[in-house]
């Protein structure tokens, strides 16, 4: 091959070299503060700010003009005892230029910022002078991100809180992140069951995206490009390789843009638990189910397809590209919904995962068309285009129309309003599958269906399997536990009607006090847990008993999964209750605020934490170096690690093997 021909090819692993390197630094804080004050007299002081840029990066000033990116800000908190004096005065001079995208001049720092405020001061006695700096970044390559700074700073005689970590004592930085692992042998474990089950989901809905009226009936007339245009078998086999490889590209570029624009590290996090993308991807999933009940299509401009379809025409392996092009283009008013159903889900997990699971999806859909490509004589044993084609786009619907419900439910939960309980939630999706057992059975139509006749064997199968579906979940409508799929529904304390629950008798209460947020935060099962790190552990020592931090969440589906199949055992349930204390950490809360003594400064990122689930979140990073959930790790009362954090594992034996080592551990090294 000469090497004019290998050129997209390596302008393409240039890209996505670079593209890679992006995503392995998306947690860089490009921007590090230091507060301090400077004594002018009795009466006046200046705050003084400087600013720390990392290389390659661009910080905004107060002052260019309007249209532009974001310019930093500076708000102070209200107070009767101080005066402003002026504005925030930058002391290093920003550069200037013209931004060719906004265009407009803007102004900028590079490498250090220094500002100074100067304040007048209204009383004798002591405060604390408490604000916030917030404005832009931008990095060499064009990526922008948000900055924000705390700052809380004693004036005179003020109260000494939680401040910027470069200027605390040795005895104050105690109080920054409050658990400390002293002593941790063992490796942080951070399981990718998650992200391997999604590769297989995404996987799975690729083929099945062949399976749909606007892709099944293409499959003839593109496999018939590589008969007629190859002059040999070895040639028709590379181009149905390029083919191929093409559309898994073209798919994971999709990801990869989605990947690209998860701004910061806490992305993901904000997604999964604040109400607005949750509302926001629940009307998604609605549009999308919508469109594949053929209310609508998702149409791509049609000057597309003719460009692409025109480089098709000139042959050679370049055309081969084009095909899978044109292929996706074409393909799109039905993959569209099942994409962007992916897409919504891919962006609540890792920030990998929008490329991992269009990685699946274009391979799941690439494999039978490259397949096909190198062996065209199977096309012959392929069923024949008809109406069971519109049907499988209905199925589709149905399943996004059931998932869209979760969303809502992570708003549920997320903000303690109590709405959408776990009863509700399932009756609504008994509802949908008896709904699509009778569409199945034909009984209900859809634009573009044809009738059905009679129903043939492999019609009946789904039937059964819809109806069977809606028979399992009636029982979790009174309380049943349904731990098959209990990482899917809302978690058992979201249960209002529950006629199982005197099969479980209530445990007695180990405990040493009234834990804190019990009347927000509760646990399944009757077992009994701290909310609140330091109250559990100051009942630990009082007990003499080890701890067991358990790192969870509101939206986290493989904790509620874990809690159906594992925490039901009642062996488990026996350990949690007699020979830990428990202590669960909720790492999304966005509702329950700390009380002034409780909040700390992060080690991870300089800023005070006020809310419970950033607090549980940044302990979790700073001493585990690990942010999935569900995350299990055993210690003493002096912080000493007991086993090898365990995460999601669906096997109790597992387990309980995990809790008595643990507790092996500390009978040997703290009693």
């Amino acid at each position: 091959m000469k090497v004019k021909k290998n050129i997209p090819v390596i302008v393409l692993l240039l890209a996505l070299s670079g593209i890679w390197n992006n995503l392995t630094a998306q947690i860089e804080e490009p921007v590090k503060w230091e507060t301090k004050i400077e004594k002018i007299d009795e009466n006046y002081i200046y705050l003084i700010l400087n600013a720390e840029i990392n290389d390659g990066w661009d910080m905004y000033s107060q002052f260019f003009e309007e249209g532009g990116p974001l310019h930093l800000r500076f708000d102070f908190e209200e107070s009767g005892k101080y005066e402003l004096i002026g504005i925030v005065e930058e002391i290093i001079e920003p550069s200037e230029k013209f931004d060719e995208i906004f265009k407009v001049n803007i102004r900028y720092f590079t490498e250090k910022a220094e500002f100074k405020q100067k304040i007048r001061l209204k009383t004798n006695d002591g405060f604390n002078l408490t604000g916030a700096v917030a404005g832009q970044v931008c990095y060499v390559d064009g990526r922008c991100i948000n900055i924000g700074h705390d700052f809380n700073i004693p004036i005179g005689g003020g109260e000494k809180t939680e401040e910027e970590h470069e200027y605390l004592s040795e005895k104050e930085s105690q109080k920054m992140t409050p658990v400390i692992v002293t002593d941790n042998p063992y490796e942080s474990m951070q399981e990718h069951d998650s992200i391997i089950s999604f590769l297989l989901i995404a996987f799975l809905f690729g083929i099945l995206a062949i399976l749909t009226p606007c892709v099944f009936p293409m499959i003839p007339m593109t496999v018939s490009f590589f008969i007629k245009k190859s002059s040999s078998k070895l040639n028709s086999i590379i181009k149905a390789l390029i083919f191929g490889i093409s559309i898994v590209i073209l798919y994971t570029l999709v990801g990869v843009i989605i990947s690209l624009t998860s701004a910061g590290a806490d992305f993901t996090t904000v997604l999964s638990t604040s109400w607005i993308p949750n509302l926001i991807f629940f009307v998604l999933f609605i549009v999308f189910a919508a469109s594949l009940f053929g209310l609508f299509e998702f149409v791509l401009p049609s000057s597309l397809i003719n460009k692409a379809d025109k480089q098709v025409d000139k042959g050679g392996m370049i055309a081969s590209f084009f095909l899978a092009l044109t292929l996706v283009i074409v393909s799109f008013s039905c993959t569209g919904p099942i994409i962007g159903a992916l897409l919504v889900q891919a962006t609540t997990g890792s920030i990998l995962q929008p490329s991992i699971g269009m990685f699946g999806f274009g391979l799941g859909f690439a494999l039978p068309f490259t397949i096909l490509a190198i062996s065209p004589n199977r096309l012959n044993k392929l069923p024949k285009s008809g109406g069971w084609l519109n049907s499988v786009k209905i199925v589709m619907g149905f399943l996004i129309l059931a998932f869209s419900l979760k969303f809502l439910s992570n708003i549920d939960q997320n903000y303690h309003l109590n709405i959408l309980s776990r009863d509700i939630y399932i009756a609504i999706w008994a509802v949908i599958f008896i709904l699509l057992g009778l569409y199945l059975l034909g009984k209900i139509k859809f634009p573009h269906d044809t009738q059905v006749k009679k129903t043939g064997f492999f019609r009946l199968i789904p039937v059964i399997i819809s109806f069977l579906i809606a028979v399992y979940l009636i029982p979790g409508i009174f309380g049943a536990n349904l731990s098959t799929i209990s990482g899917l529904l809302p978690p058992m304390t979201a249960q209002k009607i529950n006629l199982f629950a005197g099969k479980s008798e209530t445990a007695a209460s180990t405990l040493c006090d009234e834990p804190k947020y019990a009347d927000r935060l509760f646990l399944p099962y009757n077992i009994n847990a701290y909310f609140d790190y330091k109250q559990g552990i100051e009942c630990a020592k009082s007990q003499n008993k080890p701890v067991l931090l358990y790192f969870t969440g509101h939206s986290c589906s493989n904790c509620k999964k874990m809690q159906g199949e594992i925490w039901s055992d009642k062996r488990v349930q026996e350990y949690f209750n007699n020979e830990f204390i428990l202590i669960a950490l909720y790492v999304d809360d966005r509702v329950i605020e700390l009380d002034e003594e409780d909040r700390f400064v992060s080690k991870n990122d300089g800023k005070i934490k006020k809310r419970l689930g950033e607090a549980n979140a940044d302990i979790q990073v700073v001493n585990f170096n690990n942010n999935s959930q569900p995350y299990y790790a055993t210690i003493s009362t002096e912080g000493k690690a007991l086993a090898k954090p365990m995460t999601y594992n669906n096997n109790t034996e597992a387990f309980i093997e995990f809790l008595e080592k643990s507790i092996e551990n500390f009978e040997i090294t703290c009693r």
